[in-house]
């Protein structure tokens, strides 16, 4: 599966998490009462979002990401460098890897067609603090995409994401290798030069 569709199976069920009237709700329920908001707001808005992308990066920045905890996953996909980063550096590192993916799921986002969501069932207790919600995006064309949402509960009870596993795919994970290449060829500074590099070429496209 390429990492295009492992983000078109994410913003399936993510989009639309800040429509929900409660954020501290079993997050099974959470996810399938809300999903279909960005959905909606892209079929209706297709034509006026293509012709002009900034649109489509505000829908992202304002109803999806707020629910991604960015510095877990940037520790996450930092690991063992992430000691040796200064506080100032892990701010900037979490900054840049949220912009790349603000910015990767727009696009991917535009691409969207209509998808069946299967939702199965919940395996937790109510007063656990971490987990996992099972889910299957059925693609047309092929074999359902099997995605586990990582979540953890914050401190006020609320829900965040902190890694989401697609076909057996850690999102988190997936970046690791690549940062640690680039730590070891330019340091943690190198990586988080590469990274608003890219994101500056990004914006300009």
């Amino acid at each position: 599966m390429t990492f295009t569709r492992m983000l078109m199976a994410i913003l399936l069920l993510v989009g639309g998490w800040t429509q929900a009237s409660d954020s501290t709700a079993d997050p099974v329920a959470l996810i399938r009462s809300t999903a279909d908001y960005v959905l909606e707001q892209v079929r209706e808005r297709k034509a006026e979002l293509q012709k002009d992308s900034s649109g489509i990066y505000e829908l992202v920045q304002e109803k999806v990401l707020p629910h991604f905890d960015f510095r877990i996953m940037s520790r996450g996909a930092l690991g063992k460098y992430w000691r040796r980063a200064s506080e100032a550096q892990k701010q900037r590192i979490a900054r840049e890897f949220r912009e790349l993916l603000v910015r990767t799921y727009a696009t991917t986002l535009l691409n969207y067609s209509d998808q069946e969501v299967e939702y199965l069932p919940f395996r937790g207790k109510p007063e656990d603090k971490r987990v996992t919600v099972a889910t299957r995006v059925h693609d047309q064309g092929g074999p359902p995409i099997p995605i586990n949402y990582r979540l953890y509960r914050t401190s006020d009870g609320r829900w965040k994401i902190y890694d989401v596993v697609v076909d057996g795919v850690s999102l988190v994970s997936n970046y690791r290798s690549s940062f640690a290449a680039e730590v070891k060829k330019s340091g943690i500074e190198g990586l988080i030069s590469s990274l608003a590099r890219h994101n500056r070429k990004q914006r300009g496209a």
